[in-house]
């Protein structure tokens, strides 16, 4: 039967995550590869949800009202002026948006730049190294779009967990690419609700239109109680918003703490997202596949391989094989397990996690406080 599959489907295999978490999964692992919250959702916004499944909005639904709200933000936000009734579709999740994004304006034999490393699934600069463009950088790429005639697609999910001094900056904001630029974006990574599959477009209203068309077809609608919810997670207060970046700041921060400590190599301390991306160090004679592998089997503590995340080639072919992913948008406990399990086998003669030529690797780990 494998000989009725398209070529298409033959093109898609499991990507290392999958194929990793169904291994930490069988072994009870700490999932540190993954990139969802394993803390609550906040309460106000769960509620909203609750109330709407109450109410029987449970059926077919488009609610005008996250338009009205988004539209709203980025006027505050970008200085950008769109339209609530034509610039939007809200769609089952950032990636169907990114996916109807693409059938909308992308045709076979078309040209597509993208970043690398980037997300294995739709290819995002933001994920897996936790990068933030710069305005330098961003007229950079304008430029660029502009000289070429060609669109920009951007994955806005981060815009509010960023870092330091560190300010998202949306593409479109620049003079000349708000007729150029599509904004992804979803609830998913602000509101800790990844499984509720509330995302958005924002475009030109002709894309914006085929985008929704595209939706339509695809999935019809996005849940119905959950975009009754995005409007009260949309609308919450600043302190909500302050309070995000700081509990992301103590676990970004804890993190590449534990992560030096252990021997890694962090030649880019994240400035945004949730995931950052190490090297592991030149004396450990291991592959990422094989150091994962390993970590979630004697360590009990899952990770991502870094080689999954590249798609250009390179003068080193080794290079690719060097990296691994954490994620850090987990509770206090689950990274204080995490750096538990790490520390007693590094104090084990395990061959993973020995100390390097730097120094003893392990010893001085702390625990990140409630």
């Amino acid at each position: 039967m494998e000989a009725k599959l398209s070529a298409a489907s033959r093109r898609v295999a499991p990507s290392p995550i999958q194929q990793l978490s169904h291994l930490a999964q069988r072994a009870g692992a700490v999932n540190l590869a993954e990139g969802f919250p394993d803390f609550p959702a906040p309460a106000h916004v769960k509620a909203a949800a609750a109330a709407a499944i109450a109410a029987d909005l449970n059926q077919y639904r488009h609610v005008q009202g996250i338009c009205d709200v988004l539209a709203e933000t980025m006027k505050r936000d970008h200085g950008l002026h769109v339209d609530p009734l034509t610039d939007f579709a809200v769609c089952c999740g950032q990636s169907e948006a990114f996916a109807a994004a693409i059938f909308a304006i992308i045709d076979q034999g078309d040209e597509v730049l993208l970043f690398d490393p980037a997300f294995e699934t739709y290819q995002t600069p933001h994920n897996p190294t936790g990068k933030v463009f710069s305005k330098e950088e961003l007229l950079i790429i304008a430029q660029a779009c502009q000289k070429m005639d060609c669109f920009a697609i951007t994955d806005e999910v981060y815009e509010y967990i960023t870092y330091d001094e560190n300010k998202h900056i949306s593409l479109a904001s620049l003079p000349g690419m708000q007729d150029r630029t599509i904004i992804t974006s979803s609830l998913s990574k602000t509101y800790s609700v990844t499984g509720w599959r509330i995302g958005w477009a924002c475009a030109p209203a002709s894309i914006a239109s085929a985008i929704r068309n595209i939706h339509v077809k695809l999935t019809d609608s996005a849940p119905a109680p959950f975009q009754e919810a995005a409007l009260v997670a949309l609308t919450s207060t600043p302190d909500f918003y302050t309070s995000l970046k700081k509990d992301y700041t103590a676990r970004r921060d804890f993190i590449l703490q534990m992560l030096t400590d252990f021997g890694f190599r962090i030649s880019f301390k994240p400035q945004g997202s949730i995931f950052v991306f190490v090297e592991l160090p030149r004396s450990w004679q291991l592959s990422d596949m094989e150091f994962v592998t390993n970590l979630i089997k004697n360590a009990g503590v899952a990770a991502v391989p870094g080689r999954g995340f590249f798609h250009s080639s390179s003068d080193d072919p080794s290079y690719h094989h060097r990296y691994v992913r954490f994620a850090f948008c987990k509770s206090n406990d689950t990274l204080n397990a995490a750096a538990e399990k790490m520390k007693k086998l590094a104090a084990s003669d395990a061959r993973i996690l020995r100390p390097t030529d730097d120094g003893e690797a392990g010893q001085t780990v702390s625990a990140i406080s409630p």
